[in-house]
């Protein structure tokens, strides 16, 4: 007798609420989706006063931040019974990622230098962001190809807790890399900052 079922399953991440809903793919569902959020301020300091003031706040730290990016994994897996035996007949992973980023209120009436300086750090912002929801489309597509591939079980129930089990393994290797980022690039602001900034000065030169 052939026959499929569906089996919703809710992923759990550290950072972000999951769910998988179904049909066999070869690549996830993407989506990207963008937020900001006004600071004010006409100096340099009033400016960093601003970003903790009115950053994000992360449910893993706790603090205010100059960015976030929201993750959001879910989808759905069809299990296929044939011949007393069960297979993933399809998977369909989903990842939705919003970015959320700052915006100066006052950037059009600011010093030629504070612009400046403004315009480096808001762009290594963007750029932080950008690299987290880079992060999670790897490891969504890498679920992806994981979870297509495993081998037919006895079970369907056997082979939902192999799915499980794989969909925790590597929501687990998502999150340690999303916080290995953080430390690093935490650890190099200022230097990474000062670089950017001779970067731009010196094209700017030119």
């Amino acid at each position: 007798m052939f026959s499929t079922r569906r089996v919703r399953r809710v992923f759990g991440a550290i950072l972000f609420s999951c769910v998988i809903p179904a049909a066999a793919s070869a690549e996830p569902v993407i989506n990207k989706t963008y937020a900001y959020f006004k600071i004010g301020g006409r100096t340099a300091e009033d400016l960093d006063k601003e970003l903790e003031r009115r950053g994000p706040l992360t449910r893993t730290t706790g603090h205010r931040h100059p960015g976030a990016t929201e993750i959001k994994f879910g989808g759905d897996v069809t299990y296929v019974e044939k011949s007393g035996r069960c297979s993933v007949g399809g998977v369909r992973v989903t990842l939705r990622t919003h970015i959320i980023l700052p915006r100066w209120a006052n950037r059009g009436r600011a010093t030629a230098d504070l612009g400046f300086i403004w315009d480096t750090l808001s762009t290594d912002i963007k750029r932080h962001e950008e690299r987290h929801a880079e992060i999670a489309r790897n490891h969504a597509r890498q679920l992806e190809r994981e979870l297509l591939t495993l081998p037919p079980a006895r079970t369907c129930d056997a082979l939902e807790k192999q799915v499980a089990e794989i969909t925790r393994r590597s929501l687990e290797s998502h999150d340690r890399e999303q916080l290995r980022f953080d430390q690093v690039e935490a650890a190099n602001f200022d230097a990474r900052m000062m670089r950017l900034l001779q970067y731009r000065m010196q094209r700017k030169g030119k």
